[in-house]
């Protein structure tokens, strides 16, 4: 009498029998309740559905992962970062990914099958089955988000970011120092380049040059941007190209007229037409050939360049939501000032304007009535409003559509191998500041025939060249004679971009 009241009270309970067969929940909400539990905390619904061994481990094992991921999360997070941008690292994790989820969903349908009650009728298991599909719906639909953003990230690093081995560059450092790449690099050089190649245009003009120095300690960066219609532009004396251009590049061994076709916009298309393979073997002539120009004219070592399609910037800015940016002049949103036909719509000035990807593009580039200095500041900061725009969340929700646009709009000679430890150093130069190299466009004769090339070279000394902070070896100058010097933020002539990009209605920037 006494076992079997004993029998009854353990199936009353819903919790087992004693010689360790499962039982059931006695009522439909009851189980249910049992079932979000194993959902929540995966093996305890077997646990309490008798299956006592298998439960155990499996709820050891969901300890183990939160543990585990907790573990990551404050203690490892770095190697979580770096991982980020290692092609088998990703497909391990889009697997892991799917193989947790699924495990999830087995051990849910699992624990309610155990716990359901026998006697709750069509009704009571159509209501499980509801309740079971929404959990797993639950589980599936952000882990099948997670897999697509993870695949996302590995095919865009594979297409854009090619291995050291497997990409040739005339111009970028022949080895990487997988371990500590800023160990002897205090600074890093990155040339951005804006081509206007598109669908229907003959020809690539970089129309956006820009000299993007990082400090590789702090993150802060200071961003030169060359005018486009520089002339002359020079070559290192030890450059096969100094012999055909020996005073800057000019229409010397050209057979183009006019000024346009030997200015630094028209270098990226011309010199490598006129001498091809010159710089030896190349997956980009143009850009290993402005990395070179740009090197000897700033005295800055270019490391590498980052190359946008400037008809594709729009789908970047579209997949980060659009940016926001101060408008303080009105800018043309088309329009051909050489034949003086004025554009169909204009950018009003205003404070704190939302711009979609259409006239983020026009605010970056629109020329009509502007002349260059005005564009520079503008693609300026329109560069730090997309920095801006690139929060966690917006990364974490629009990854996909980030990652597409990536791939279509980007070219690079940066090696996979140097890739965790730049995104180790772009998280730097998103807490850190980003300025402004000011050149003195008039005193430096950069819209004249003969700029002052050494001018520019001592005013961009000044900005990046001072005291580091106390290293194991003190900096010294390369053999070429260029800077790569360490720098905390620059006292020399620069200007915050929170600066020149805050909202002044009279155009004016101080």
């Amino acid at each position: 009498m006494g076992r079997r009241s004993r029998a009854t009270r353990a199936q009353g309970t819903g919790t087992g029998t004693p010689d360790g067969r499962h039982s059931r929940a006695r009522t439909v909400p009851r189980s249910l309740g049992l079932t979000l539990i194993s959902a929540l905390l995966p093996g305890s619904g077997l646990i309490l559905g008798g299956r006592r061994r298998i439960g155990a481990f499996v709820l050891t094992l969901t300890l183990g992962l939160i543990g585990f991921g907790l573990y990551v999360g404050f203690w490892r997070r770095d190697d979580v970062v770096e991982s980020s941008v290692v092609p088998n690292r990703l497909l391990g994790a889009a697997i892991a990914i799917g193989a947790l989820a699924l495990g999830w969903v087995i051990v849910i349908v699992a624990s309610h099958r155990l716990l359901r009650p026998a006697t709750g009728g069509p009704a009571g298991r159509a209501t499980g089955a509801v309740f079971v599909g929404l959990l797993c719906f639950a589980i599936t639909a952000p882990a099948a988000v997670g897999v697509q953003s993870v695949l996302a990230q590995r095919d865009l690093v594979t297409n854009v970011f090619v291995s050291q081995g497997d990409s040739k560059s005339a111009t970028r450092p022949e080895t990487v120092n997988v371990k500590d790449p800023w160990e002897d690099k205090p600074r890093l050089n990155l040339l951005l380049l804006g081509g206007d190649d598109g669908k229907g245009r003959v020809g690539v003009r970089t129309d956006t040059v820009i000299v993007a120095s990082i400090d590789t300690r702090t993150g802060d960066t200071a961003l030169i941007s060359l005018p486009r219609q520089l002339t002359f532009m020079p070559f290192p004396k030890d450059s096969p190209l100094h012999k055909f251009y020996p005073n800057g590049f000019g229409k010397e061994g050209l057979s183009l007229t006019g000024r346009l076709e030997w200015m630094l916009t028209a270098m990226y298309q011309n010199i490598p037409e006129a001498h091809p393979g010159i710089l030896g073997p190349s997956d980009n002539e143009g850009a290993d050939v402005v990395k070179q120009s740009v090197g000897e004219a700033t005295g800055l070592d270019i490391d590498y360049y980052l190359q946008v399609n400037l008809q594709g910037f729009d789908q970047i800015v579209d997949a980060l939501g659009g940016i926001t940016v101060n408008v303080n002049e009105r800018v043309a949103m088309g329009g051909i000032s050489s034949s003086h036909i004025p554009p169909g719509q204009w950018l009003e000035p205003g404070p704190n304007q939302h711009l979609d990807g259409f006239k983020a593009l026009w605010f970056a580039r629109g020329r009509y009535g502007a002349d260059d200095d005005q564009r520079q500041i503008r693609q300026r900061c329109a560069i730090k409003g997309i920095v801006d725009a690139a929060d966690p969340k917006t990364l974490a929700t629009k990854y996909q559509a980030i990652a597409k646009a990536g791939r279509n709009l980007l070219r690079t000679d940066i090696p996979q191998e140097l890739l965790p430890a730049l995104v180790q150093l772009a998280l730097k130069v998103k807490s850190g500041t980003v300025s402004n190299v000011a050149l003195d466009q008039s005193k430096l004769k950069l819209k004249y025939l003969h700029p002052d090339y050494d001018g520019l070279r001592e005013t961009i000394e000044k900005a990046l060249d001072h005291e580091p902070v106390a290293t194991t070896q003190p900096p010294t100058t390369p053999p070429t004679g260029k800077l790569n010097r360490p720098a905390t933020p620059p006292p020399g002539p620069t200007e915050d971009l929170r600066d020149a990009c805050a909202y002044h209605p009279t155009g004016d920037v101080p």
